[in-house]
């Protein structure tokens, strides 16, 4: 082998060892207290008029949500769990339609496919969410793409 291919084949190895020790690491924890910055948000729409408090306890199998929203003075809740392992569990979007979450680790965000009946008998509708922590872990962002349409971006700011 000459030189030139064992640098090629070391920089390989390397790269390789760095994916391992990456894909090895312990994944990210969300849990905190969040509020929704509708100023650092895209593409929200009518989501930018509501104040959005998240909770999130995560353990090693789940990732558990309690989501209190205020829009025009009225106050609602929710919870969405997902199964970090993988499974399948059926929650409840926030207007209210029945899916079912799969959730897998890309690195260190978290994507979860939400999978529901469309409006049209016989067809389904497919979210995916992806949710990853800023570098200093102070704001967690949410991107929710569906079909061609623009994905919207959440970004939550911990707090204290």
């Amino acid at each position: 082998m000459g030189m030139k291919a064992g640098k090629i084949l070391g920089s390989w190895l390397a790269l390789a060892l760095i994916t391992v020790a990456a894909q090895a690491a312990d994944p990210v924890d969300f849990s905190g207290t969040w509020i929704l910055n509708t100023d650092k948000g895209q593409n929200l729409g009518m989501v930018s008029a509501i104040q959005e408090t998240l909770v999130v306890t995560q353990t090693e199998t789940n990732l558990d949500q309690a989501f209190t929203d205020v829009f025009n003075g009225n106050t609602t809740t929710r919870s969405v769990s997902y199964d970090l392992a993988g499974g399948a569990v059926t929650n409840y979007a926030a207007m209210g339609e029945q899916s079912e979450t799969v959730s897998t680790w890309d690195g260190v965000r978290l994507v979860t496919t939400w999978t529901s009946e469309g409006a049209i008998a016989g067809t389904t509708v497919v979210k995916t969410e992806t949710r990853w922590l800023s570098d200093d872990g102070k704001s967690m962002s949410v991107e929710s793409s569906r079909g061609d349409r623009p994905s919207m971006i959440m970004v939550y700011d911990r707090q204290e």
